[in-house]
């Protein structure tokens, strides 16, 4: 496989990221903004925006909130691939989170994963993630609040895995 190539994301991108966001089946499992929240969390230095590309072709993006936060804590807010099940997904988030733990001076990368969500929890566990229990009600999705299992990544486990 080659390797993915990493690139921020802009406000020209968006129709893209709307795209993915909006596959058959991502609304019960990744979210999904409108493309005005987009464009905030674009111009606000708290966020990044990040593309996954194979080649030329952009296969994916994720969204990393808190970058470079002064508590040294990042949440990857969503993470959503255009070609699921083909193995770019596992990639990009290692790929992620060396930019995170290689251009900031983050000590935790977490995130909140619906518990019936399967194959992102095992891409989460593989690519580093410890999980650290559930957040009642943390998420509002769909109309009705939601459980989220809270999953975490230490520098010092990242460094030990020889990221």
């Amino acid at each position: 496989m080659t390797d993915i190539l990493v690139v921020e994301a802009t406000e020209s991108d968006l129709p893209l990221i709307l795209r993915a966001e909006r596959l058959d089946g991502y609304d019960a499992v990744v979210g999904r903004w409108d493309e005005v929240r987009h464009r905030l969390a674009l111009a606000d230095k708290k966020y990044r925006y990040f593309l996954a590309k194979d080649g030329n072709e952009v296969v994916g993006f994720a969204i990393v909130r808190d970058w470079a936060s002064p508590d040294r804590v990042s949440l990857i807010k969503r993470i959503a691939m255009l070609k699921p099940g083909q193995g770019y997904g596992s990639r990009f988030l290692q790929s992620v989170l060396d930019r995170i733990f290689n251009e900031t001076d983050v000590h935790r990368v977490w995130l909140g994963v619906f518990p019936e969500n399967v194959r992102a929890r095992r891409a989460y566990l593989a690519a580093g993630f410890v999980p650290e229990g559930i957040a009642r009600g943390s998420a509002y999705f769909g109309g009705s609040y939601r459980d989220e299992l809270v999953m975490a990544v230490l520098r010092t486990e990242w460094d030990a895995a020889g990221s």
